[in-house]
């Protein structure tokens, strides 16, 4: 399959530009992981190494006092170191667990998968230690209770001391661990963050080069296929200045050749111009000829009316004969039956074509008079439903409760309306839906019949209200015209929407009384 012109530079443009938009998406994600991988290391790890270092410092200074403890006599000076423990010490150590904690939980909001399990690792670590670190408090209190005596009992204080002691080794040794696992893990984020902007970098500048060169090949076709551009301006130039001999032989299967040889066509076609505007001069009198025919025809139409209104009445008296008479052989009456079914259904159907062209040829004017559009439209539709059913079109309705007042001829209005029904109908062979709707636009009542058939090409919408036109294969064309010719006689107007992209939906709008 060939590409237009215009096709084939759009692809080509499209290709930088997705090329483009791939280099753009691809540094704006690899920007992205690298923000998300600062805050990870910056509002993470680093911080928590922090508050593990804080809490390893609290916790050494802590042991340092315990130990100057066992060594203290003076009472005073022992109790204030207590209580200097109590209100420093445990509220620091409280504080920054929670920190901990509190930093752990909040980069489960944005750390990547992958970092989930340390992170899960982390905060069971600091659980343990919150835990540790109770257990301690309550070693510390009861030795406290026992050191802020002024006499205490030495055997018990040395004992209580050395399970204070015990209790502070196995914290700090937790909270070692905690500091040495986030300081590892930091280092690794770090190491893999420089590998990857490294990657990343390499591979925003070769995709960046890629996008370029395919940028340059774009513009270098764009300009090789709009190169002939320039030889058929020239050429047209020449043709307007009366020039019928230059050609401008331009080869090629695009757009641009075509038209250089439609354009060469053009100049032999204007060298015969004389000819051809005789032609044209007859073909305007073989149009007023046939539009001759048209009243002709109208006219002969009015004459064979009476005709076949007789022949049809004699038809049926016939067909009462038969009834009566008798035959050699069943088949015979039969078969006579068939013939003059056949006739009497022929003369039937030219009856309705000499009507439908008497209409249109002479449509009386409407009889006007105030009538309830939403009334109307309701009556038509009881009146077709069983048709429709058994068509099995199911309709569905949009109907204002209010009236909406017109002046109409309610009889023509019928007719537009049944005839509008009907074509859907018959559009839509394998069944479908019919949606009827009238509602007040302003100082209009529009009316919309919407039907989900298989819809009209571009070329039948524009021809579709002609008279004499039609798609069907037995129509007259007569129909959409007429009901055009009535809904114009109300001071209304019909078409069809040209929005709408499956089936085909009539729309009419009548003055409001």
């Amino acid at each position: 399959m060939r590409l237009s012109l215009a096709t084939r530079i759009f692809l080509g443009y499209a290709v930088v530009l997705v090329t483009f938009g791939a280099v753009s998406l691809f540094s704006v994600t690899e920007l992205h992981r690298g923000q998300v991988e600062i805050r990870l290391l910056s509002e993470g790890y680093l911080a928590l190494s922090q508050t593990a270092a804080t809490l390893e410092s609290f916790q050494k200074n802590q042991a340092n006092d315990t130990a100057r403890l066992r060594d203290q006599t003076d009472f005073a000076v022992r109790r204030m170191m207590i209580q200097l423990a109590r209100r420093y010490f445990f509220e620091q150590m409280d504080r920054k667990l929670e920190e901990a904690l509190t930093l752990t939980r909040g980069l489960e909001e944005f750390a990547p998968v992958d970092e989930m399990s340390f992170i899960d690792d982390v905060q069971r670590r600091l659980t343990e230690l919150k835990a540790k670190y109770g257990e301690y408090r309550v070693v510390a209190d009861a030795a406290y209770l026992i050191l802020e005596q002024p006499t205490p009992d030495a055997a018990a204080g040395s004992l209580a001391l050395d399970r204070l002691q015990d209790a502070e080794t196995a914290l700090g040794a937790t909270i070692k661990l905690l500091h040495s696992s986030l300081e590892a893990r930091t280092r690794q984020r770090v190491a893999l963050t420089q590998e990857r902007e490294r990657r990343t970098g390499v591979a925003i500048i070769g995709l960046s080069v890629l996008a370029i060169a395919v940028g340059l090949l774009a513009t270098g076709f764009a300009a090789r296929s709009l190169r002939p551009v320039r030889t058929l301006i020239d050429g047209v130039s020449r043709i307007s200045r009366g020039d019928y001999s230059a050609k401008l032989g331009i080869s090629g299967e695009d757009e641009i050749a075509v038209l250089a040889r439609e354009f060469d066509a053009m100049a032999r076609s204007l060298a015969e111009r004389e000819a051809q505007l005789a032609q044209k001069q007859e073909a305007l009198l073989r149009a007023e000829r046939l539009a001759a025919a048209g009243r002709v025809s109208a006219q002969v139409a009015h004459e064979v009316r009476n005709p076949l209104s007789s022949i049809g009445l004699n038809v049926e008296m016939l067909g009462d004969q038969l009834e009566a008479a008798t035959f050699p052989d069943a088949q015979d009456a039969q078969e006579a039956k068939r013939l003059l079914s056949a006739v009497t259904r022929e003369v039937d159907r030219i009856t309705e074509i000499t009507e439908e062209y008497l209409k249109m040829a002479r449509l009386p004017a409407p009889a006007l008079r105030n009538e309830d559009l939403v009334e109307i439209v309701q009556s038509v539709i009881g009146f077709s439903k069983e048709e429709l059913e058994r068509a099995q079109v199911t309709v569905s309705t949009s109907l204002p409760p209010a009236p909406l007042t017109i002046q109409a001829d309610e009889g023509q209005l019928r007719q537009v309306f049944l005839n509008l029904f009907r074509n859907a109908r018959e559009a839509m062979t394998a069944g479908g839906a019919l949606t009827i709707s009238v509602a007040q636009e302003g100082a209009d009542a529009v009316v919309r019949v919407e039907d989900t058939g298989p819809g009209l090409p571009s070329e039948v919408r524009e021809r579709l209200f002609e008279p004499f036109f039609s798609t069907k294969a037995r129509g007259t064309g007569i129909g959409l015209s007429l009901s055009r010719q009535i809904v114009e006689a109300h001071g209304g107007k019909i078409g069809i929407d040209d929005s709408v992209q499956q089936g085909t939906t009539f729309v009419m709008r009548f003055p409001l009384s």
